[in-house]
Parts: C-alpha cells; structure tokens; sequence
C-alpha cells in the first residue's frame, strides 16, 4: 500500500513539475507576487486604503454580501506580428513593453495561457468600441502566433482557437457579437489579425459574417450610422471603414473607398445588429 501511495506522490509531483518553473521560474515568481499583492487588496475587510482617501469626517465601512470577480464581456483576437510563440512570450515578460494578453495560440495549436482570465491583461490600448474605451478592464485578449504578412493560417490554429473561444463563451456568457479583432476597437492603428477566417469563427458563434445572398441596402442607407451601430468609433469615418474593410472585406483595406458590393456586406452586417 505505501509503495501504491508513494508511486502515485511521484506522479503527482511530476504533473505538478511540469506545469511550470524551468526557464520562466523567475517570471513565475514576478507573477505570483503581484497576484498575491492583488489578493491582499482584495480581502481588505474594512477597505482601508480606500475609505480612508475620501475626504470626509463621518465615513463607516459596511460589508454587502452580494460582489463578484472581473467578469470579461468580450475577446479581442490579434495576430503577433513576431516570428514564434517564443518570442511573443519574451515580449510579454518585458516590463519595459508593458504589454500582455491573457492567451497566446502556437502555430501548432499550442495554448499559453499567461495571465488569469480574471485580471486585466495590457493588449487592447487606446481605443473604442461601442461606447467602452478601456477594453483592456472587459476583455479576454488572445494573441496568435503569425507574422501579420505572409504567415496562412493553420487550421490546427484555428481549431485551438474555437475551442478556447467555447469556453470563454459559455464561461462568462459572452454575446456572440462581442468576439472582435483589434483592428475593429482601434483602426487608427490597428490592422490585426489580419487575412483572418473571421467566417469560420462566424458559423461557429463567435462573431458575425455577412448573408450568402446580399441585399442592396436602400438609397437612404447611411454609412456611418451602420458602423457606429456595429460598434465602430466613426469619429475618423475613414478609418472606421478601412478596420471595417479589414475585417469583412479583406481587400483593397487601405482605401476608405467602399464599392457598391461592400456596401451590401455592410448593410448584411449592420442588420445583425439591430
């Protein structure tokens, strides 16, 4: 009996092992420190640090029973635009880039996860959609591995992708028309993931992809009305339309132009939303 026990102790440990230390013990470290410093400012019980900030002399802290934890409401999908899973995930142990995402994809379908779907990870930046500009505090960031130029998507990729996608979905109930790219949240300076299967995504709940048959939307159809409904920022029209057109369109995305058949995939797009 003690050798069973022993041998399954082994096992264990083993499993346990290979989750983590190796090369990124120290970064590790880096991390369980400051998720224990969170959780310090979490528990506080009365919240000290922050009722003794406001500025008034009757002040009492009374616990309610009813809180929760960040509750992510959307996934934005980028690409890397680094040449390994590897490399990404030096970046993203630089305190100097500052930058984060709570997954990254491998090309071989690998999945990293890197920060606790709970926290706020540092991938969205300055932007807007809809009316949140700090999806960065409501969002699951994913980051695949790929280039942004030359790099196909790999259907093992893609394949790992739908699968976290489900979970986060049912997990946190997220709408099917908050799984957007970075380049619909901030088309000023964003045009990831691009050449992405954005259809694939669609048929499989996440997201949404324009009508096989295509209506020619009314003479009256305004534009920027249509994308501001969908959720982009149209205060630059033009480059709302070109993350538009990268998104949906996947041509010709650097005219702010919109041909007769993109409209009618606008018009497709903008009528899911209403």
């Amino acid at each position: 009996m003690k050798k069973t026990y022993f041998i399954e102790f082994l096992i264990g440990f083993s499993l346990f092992a290979s989750c983590g230390g190796g090369k990124y013990k120290a970064t590790e470290k880096v991390y369980k420190k400051k998720a224990k410093e969170y959780a310090k400012l979490y528990s506080e019980a009365p919240v000290a640090s922050q009722l003794e900030k406001i500025n008034v002399t009757d002040k009492e802290w009374i616990g309610s029973i009813n809180f929760g934890t960040r509750k992510p409401n959307y996934v934005m999908i980028h690409h890397t635009a680094q040449d390994s899973l590897a490399q990404t995930v030096k970046t993203f142990h630089s305190a100097r880039a500052g930058v984060s995402s709570h997954y990254v994809i491998g090309r071989n379908g690998k999945i990293v996860q890197m920060v606790n779907d709970l926290y706020r990870g540092h991938h969205a930046g300055v932007g807007k959609w809809g009316n949140d500009t700090d999806l960065n505090s409501s969002s699951i960031g994913i980051e695949l591995d790929n280039n942004g130029t030359t790099d196909p998507w790999a259907d093992v990729q893609i394949d790992a992708l739908l699968k976290l996608l489900g979970y986060l979905k049912d997990t946190y109930k997220i709408p099917q028309s908050n799984f957007i790219g970075h380049m619909d949240y901030a088309p000023t300076r964003k045009n990831d993931p691009s050449r992405f299967p954005w259809k694939k995504l669609a048929e499989n709940g996440f997201g949404y992809w324009y009508d096989d048959y295509l209506e020619t939307p009314p003479a009256n159809f305004d534009v920027k009305l249509a994308l501001r409904v969908i959720g982009y920022d149209v205060k630059n029209l033009d480059a709302a339309i070109k993350g538009f057109k990268h998104h949906y369109i996947q041509k010709e995305t650097t005219s702010a132009t919109l041909t007769d058949n993109d409209l009618k995939i606008l018009y497709s797009i903008f009528k899911k939303y209403l």
